[in-house]
This record gives structure tokens, sequence and C-alpha cells, in this order.
């Protein structure tokens, strides 16, 4: 999910990194799956990616199905 919405904002890892002040090799690792933020790195995220509440309801009904 991380991805698609930082690509559809048309920004590089390394500007989620300045917007968030959260390490690329953590951005990088959820993008690919390999670990969970925790709730203050996805609050950073959500913030930085602009996303709305009805986005973030659609992505967690979408994962808890599979």
């Amino acid at each position: 999910m991380l991805k698609k919405y930082r690509e559809r904002l048309g920004i590089s890892q390394e500007e989620l990194e300045k917007l968030t002040n959260l390490d690329r090799k953590t951005i990088f690792r959820i993008e690919n799956d390999l670990s969970s933020p925790l709730i203050e790195t996805f609050a950073k995220l959500v913030i930085a990616l602009k996303l709305t509440d009805e986005e973030i309801a659609k992505e967690v009904k979408n994962n808890v199905k599979k």
C-alpha cells in the first residue's frame, strides 16, 4: 500500500524520508512487506502521503480480507 500511495504523489523514497523524518531503510522494509510500521510511523506516513480516512479504511478492509 505504501508504495502505491507514494508513487501516486510522484515522490521517491528519499523524498518521503525527508517528509517523515523516517529512515529510508524503514520505508523500504514497509513497502516490501518486510516489516509493519509502529503506530507513530504509520501516522507520519498517513500525514506525509495525505491519505484520507476513506482510503485508510479501504486498505484496512482489504487487508483484513486477505
